[in-house]
């Protein structure tokens, strides 16, 4: 049935478009109107036929009502295209009725033969050129050829002379010739509009489906800002546009524990309730991920306020999905055009200041946008241009903190840790400086100058002491990133089997096929990897089997966090007998007294590392720490 009803708007459409034809060009109109005028009367001069120059009087009315029809009626606001043809049709017919009526006059009446020869010829040519020209609707076209012809034809026929007999017979057989011209310019005509018509509807269809979010049926970015751009250009100069960018908190859990699915239908949920507490002309989008934005129209910044609560009481309220109840909460960011930004531009930037703070605050709240909040943009913005020359001017180093064997007390590894001494600003933590390098792509670059900067000391330690170098996770994403590596070590004549590099669970979440070829790559020349900040996250056993990692690194909040106790020794005790069934050491972060050590160690940790045995020290004190363990080794050794 849709498809039916689909295929009738189409030829209605295509219907339209062909009456339309009729009137496109009234220039054509006029000048045959003109010609047909001067032959009739012409021919009625010649003759001096009172019948005659009646004829002439009628066509010139007929044409002259055409012209102006064919200029008036398609300029009208509303009209009809059915009304459009039957008046067409009107004037048509008329039309060539005359011309064919006024040529076999002339025969019957026995006028001048120049006067025949003009009005015959007169009749003949309307009758083939309205054939192509008015092809568009064919009933209308044939109905000209046959009215303009066929008085021709009855009075060739029925005078003596042969030469106009014969006329009569040429003139029967073009009459399907021009239908046959008529209908197959009128096919050509018809599916082209057609086809024309089929691409417009599959162009909005594209265009509409491009500006959509396929999970939530909301407006995508690309629809958000084509829709912001159309309001703003609607918008009074007194009226105030509210921009409410919302983020879910903590929505990766959903996905992590309960999965994709559950969390795509999370996100319909909430798109549902967005638009059903939103204002009626709101502006509705899902941004990406797991953020959403409403635009609407208010008053003042009271009304925005109680507009940002009500949808943050609507989106807390619990969710149940199949068997599952889930309590989802928000945080909100508002910015107000033109209150905080003349263009829109500014005024997005200054909604996701806002959201940046509710976050930052704690979650589960709303902000305005405050000019102070554009300060922790600044910082951000100074600390990334310095760090792109922070390499070359040397304020960044590497340092190393000791991984210890809990067995032995001996040293096995050190992690590679990067510190940057600014030379104005003192030492800047790394919290402040590599969340901007990820964001800004910079990570990239330092991440593999602290590779290469750690492969390089790591040649002049014993061989039996490794190196472990964290990877974001875009330098693993980055095109060539084990070419990197394994130039870094090329380059410092490294045994691969001597650096490990320490992975995130959030890495491994996206299940990328280039995250599989990168770690295949490297643990096919020996290059070790570890499961870093284990227990913080999703924690699939399912990474243990499926890559190929060689360590777990317990995280330092079940060593010395705020929740370390009964219940985190257990913890532990299980992922170090999992550890040691798979044949993998286990490292206890974050040991900061002799107690920690021996109940992680009683646990079944094999490595410590923390503030208990020492500090990240430069590269040349922990030659110096190697060289101390090795001089203590051989004092024993000789007391031996």
């Amino acid at each position: 049935m849709r498809r039916a009803l689909s295929q009738n708007s189409l030829d209605l459409r295509v219907r339209q478009v062909l009456v339309e034809t009729l009137y496109t060009q009234p220039s054509s109109l006029l000048l045959g109107g003109i010609c047909g005028i001067l032959t009739a009367w012409g021919a009625a001069a010649q003759s001096a036929n009172s019948a005659l120059a009646a004829s002439a009087a009628a066509l010139t009315v007929i044409a002259i009502s055409r012209v102006v029809m064919a200029w008036l009626l398609p300029r009208l606001k509303s009209h009809d295209s059915r009304l459009l043809e039957i008046l067409y049709e009107a004037g048509a017919f008329s039309y060539s009725a005359i011309c064919g009526l006024m040529a076999a006059q002339t025969l019957f009446l026995h006028a001048p033969p120049t006067v025949c020869t003009l009005m015959l010829g007169n009749a003949i040519a309307y009758g083939v050129a309205i054939a192509a020209r008015n092809a568009g609707r064919p009933a209308i076209a044939i109905g000209q050829t046959f009215l303009a012809l066929a008085p021709v034809i009855f009075a060739c026929a029925c005078q003596s002379d042969p030469s106009l007999r014969i006329l009569a017979f040429s003139l029967v057989m073009l009459l399907p010739a021009m239908a046959s011209v008529t209908l197959n310019t009128f096919r050509v005509l018809r599916d082209s509009i057609t086809a024309a018509e089929t691409s417009k509807r599959l162009a909005d269809k594209m265009q509409d489906l491009a500006r959509t979010d396929v999970v939530t049926g909301l407006l995508n970015r690309a629809g958000l800002n084509h829709h912001l751009v159309e309001r703003l250009m609607a918008i009074g100069p007194e009226d105030k546009l509210a921009l409410f960018w919302l983020d879910l908190d903590r929505f990766k859990e959903v996905n992590d524990t309960l999965g994709h699915q559950v969390g795509d239908r999370l996100l319909a949920e909430v798109a549902t309730r967005l638009k059903a507490r939103s204002p009626a002309g709101a502006c509705v989008a899902r941004f990406g991920g797991d953020e959403f934005i409403v635009a609407c129209e208010v008053k003042d910044r009271r009304e925005t306020e109680l507009l940002a609560n009500g949808l943050l009481d609507e989106i807390t309220r619990p969710i149940r999905i199949d068997d599952d109840r889930l309590e989802i909460a928000s945080s909100i960011g508002i910015a107000i055009l033109p209150d905080d930004g003349a263009d829109l531009d500014t005024v997005m930037q200054g909604a996701d200041l806002a959201l940046y703070h509710s976050k930052v605050n704690g979650r589960k709240q709303l902000s305005f946008f405050a000019p102070s909040m554009t300060r922790n943009l600044v910082r951000r913005k100074e600390i990334e241009a310095e760090l792109r020359v922070a390499l070359q001017r040397d304020e960044l180093s590497v340092f190393f903190q000791p991984i210890i064997d809990l067995e032995t007390g001996r040293i096995r590894a050190f992690e590679s840790l990067v510190r940057w001494f600014h030379p104005e600003k003192g030492e800047l933590r790394p919290d402040e400086f590599i969340p901007v390098a990820e964001e800004s792509g910079a990570i990239i670059t330092l991440g593999n100058w602290i590779t290469a900067q750690a492969a390089q000391c790591a040649a002049g330690w014993p061989p039996e002491v490794t190196i472990a170098v964290n990877l974001s996770p875009l330098q693993i994403r980055a095109p060539g990133a084990a070419l990197g590596i394994l130039n870094a070590l090329r380059e410092a004549k490294l045994d691969p089997r001597r650096l490990e590099l320490e992975i995130t669970e959030t890495v491994l979440l996206e299940h990328s096929a280039n995250t599989e070829a990168f770690m295949a790559e490297l643990a096919n020349v020996g290059v070790r990897f570890a499961l870093d900040d284990f227990g913080t996250g999703y924690s699939s056993l399912s990474y243990l089997n499926k890559y190929p990692f060689s360590k777990i690194k317990v995280d330092r909040s079940f060593v010395s966090g705020s929740s370390a106790g009964m219940k985190s020794d257990a913890i532990i005790r299980a992922v170090s007998g999992m550890a040691s069934t798979l044949g993998m050491e286990v490292v206890a972060e974050g040991l900061e007294t002799l107690e920690q050590v021996e109940a992680v160690r009683k646990a079944g940790c094999t490595l410590g590392q923390g503030y208990y045995f020492s500090r990240a020290v430069p590269d040349y004190l922990a030659t110096m720490l190697l060289a101390q363990e090795r001089e203590q080794s051989g004092v024993s050794l000789r007391r031996a």
